[in-house]
C-alpha cells in the first residue's frame, strides 16, 4: 500500500474557475503506519501576476524562471497516484488541481470524495479546537516554521495527519480510504524533464547580468553600433532598479547584436560618461547627484573609484560651458503633463492615493494599457500581469513605486522651475 501524499498550495486567489492559477505545491508522502517518506517543491510560473503577495510572500522574479504547471503535471501526477491525497482544506487544494489539469487536458481523480482533509478530521479528533491548521498543529504541538509557504504547510498538515493516526490506529476508515485511492484510474501522462524549483533555489542571488555574457573581443564604435542596447539600458533605469525581467531584456539584445561581456562593459562606461557630462551641466556634482551615479554604478557592475574616475573624465575645462541636454545618443524618458500613468499590482500604498499624487502633479491616471500610455507602475516591476505585459510588449517603461516617488518629485520640481508650468519635460 503507498499510503497518503500531504499536498499544500499557494495560489493567486481563491477562485480556480476565475482563472486564478497555483503559484507553488507541496507534496509529502507518509506511510500507512504514519512515517513521512519524502518531500517535494516547486514554485510554479502562474503566466499571470500573483496576487495577495504579501500573504505567499512570493516574488514576481522568482517564478519568471519556474516551470508551469504543464510542465510538472507528470511529475506531480506520479507523486499522487495510488495515494491519499490530503490536505487541510482539501476542498480548496483539490479545486485548484483540478483546475489545473483541466488545463492540462487530463481530468483526475483528485476531490473531496476521493481523499482525506485534515481540517475536517479536526471535527472528529479534536473537538472545540479550532480549525485552522495553526489552531491544529497546536493542538499537538506542532510548530509551524514558515506559514503561508507550500512546503512548510504541507509538512505541517503532515504531522498533523500523523496525530490524528497516533489517536486512532486501528480505526479501519484508513485503510478503506487507502484501498480506494489505490483502485483510482489516473490518465497517462508523460514526464518532464523540466526541473522543479524550490524557493532557496530560486531566491540565490542571482548572477549579474554581465556575467551571463560571453567573452568577446571589444569593439570599437560602440555607441553607433548599439543604440539599440543603449535605449533598452536607458529604460530599464529609469526607475533606478533593475528588474530580473529587464536583466533578461538587456542579454537578449546583446546576444542579439553578438555582443560579448567587453563590449557591454565599455558601453555601461559610455552610458555613465553620457550621464555625468549632464550632471557637469551647472558646473557642480551635487551629493545627490553623486550617489545617483554611484547607483547606476552598482547596477552595472561599475565600483565607486571607476566612477569618480568617470566623473573627473566628464568634467569641463575651466571656463567652458556645458549644455544641459540629455545625453546624445540616448532616449531621456519624459514626463510631461497630461501624460497617462497606470498601476497594478498591490501597492505599499492604496492605489487611489498613487493616483491623486499623479493627478495633482498633472498626470493622467489611467485604468488601461494603450499605446498613448507613458509610464505604468508596478507592485512588482517583473509582474506578470496582464498590463504589464502589454506594457512590455508596447515598449512603455515598467518602473517601482520608490522609481516613480521619485520621478514624480524630480517632475514637479522641473514644472515649478518652468515658467507657467506647461509643456516641460522631466529628465533623470
Amino acid at each position: 500500500m503507498s499510503g497518503y501524499a500531504v499536498v499544500d498550495l499557494e495560489t493567486t486567489g481563491i477562485h480556480p474557475g476565475r482563472h486564478e492559477r497555483i503559484a507553488e505545491v507541496a507534496v509529502v508522502h507518509v506511510s500507512p503506519s504514519g512515517v513521512i517518506t519524502g518531500t517535494w517543491e516547486t514554485l510554479v510560473n502562474p503566466g499571470r501576476d500573483l496576487g495577495p503577495q504579501r500573504i505567499h510572500g512570493i516574488r514576481a522574479a522568482e517564478i519568471l524562471h519556474a516551470p508551469t504547471f504543464e510542465q510538472i503535471a507528470g511529475e506531480l501526477a506520479a507523486l499522487l497516484q495510488g495515494r491519499v491525497v490530503v490536505a487541510h482544506n482539501l476542498r480548496f487544494d483539490a479545486g485548484f488541481l483540478a483546475a489545473e489539469y483541466l488545463r492540462c487536458g487530463y481530468r483526475v481523480p483528485i476531490a473531496v470524495e476521493h481523499g482525506l482533509c485534515t481540517m475536517g478530521l479536526a471535527h472528529h479528533y479534536l473537538p472545540g479546537s479550532g480549525r485552522s491548521l495553526a489552531d491544529c498543529c497546536a493542538a499537538f504541538g506542532i510548530t509551524i516554521a514558515n506559514a503561508h509557504r507550500a512546503s512548510a504547510d504541507a509538512v505541517a498538515a503532515a504531522e498533523l495527519l500523523i496525530g490524528y493516526l497516533g489517536l486512532d490506529p486501528h480505526a479501519t476508515h484508513w485503510i478503506e480510504v487507502i484501498m480506494r485511492a489505490a483502485a483510482l484510474g489516473w490518465p497517462l501522462m508523460a514526464p518532464s524533464s523540466t526541473a522543479w524549483l524550490p524557493r532557496e533555489q530560486a531566491r540565490r542571488p542571482e548572477r549579474h547580468f554581465l556575467t551571463r555574457l560571453v567573452e568577446r573581443l571589444p569593439d570599437p564604435g560602440l555607441p553607433d553600433q548599439h543604440g539599440a542596447y543603449l535605449a533598452m539600458l536607458d529604460q530599464a533605469l529609469l526607475d533606478r532598479h533593475l528588474s530580473l525581467t529587464e536583466a533578461d531584456g538587456l542579454v537578449a539584445v546583446a546576444a542579439e547584436l553578438d555582443m560579448g561581456r567587453s563590449a557591454a562593459q565599455e558601453l555601461h562606461a559610455y552610458y555613465v560618461r553620457q550621464l555625468a557630462q549632464a550632471a557637469w551641466a551647472d558646473g557642480v556634482i551635487t551629493g545627490t547627484e553623486h550617489s545617483d551615479l554611484l547607483s547606476v554604478g552598482a547596477l552595472l557592475g561599475i565600483g565607486g573609484d571607476e566612477i569618480d574616475r568617470l566623473l573627473a573624465q566628464a568634467r569641463p575645462m575651466p571656463g567652458r560651458t556645458v549644455k544641459a541636454a540629455y545625453p546624445a545618443g540616448l532616449g531621456g524618458f519624459a514626463l510631461s503633463p497630461g501624460d497617462l500613468v497606470v498601476f497594478t499590482g498591490e501597492m505599499s500604498r492604496l492605489r487611489s492615493e498613487w493616483e491623486q499624487d499623479a493627478a495633482e502633479a498633472g498626470l493622467v491616471p489611467h485604468p488601461a494599457i494603450t499605446k498613448k500610455v507613458a509610464l505604468l507602475v508596478a507592485a512588482d516591476p517583473d509582474s506578470l500581469s496582464g498590463k504589464a505585459r502589454k506594457a512590455r510588449d508596447y515598449g512603455i517603461p515598467v518602473v517601482t513605486e520608490d522609481g516613480f516617488a521619485r520621478m514624480l518629485a524630480q517632475y514637479q520640481r522641473s514644472v515649478t522651475a518652468q515658467s507657467g508650468g506647461l509643456g516641460c519635460a522631466v529628465r533623470r
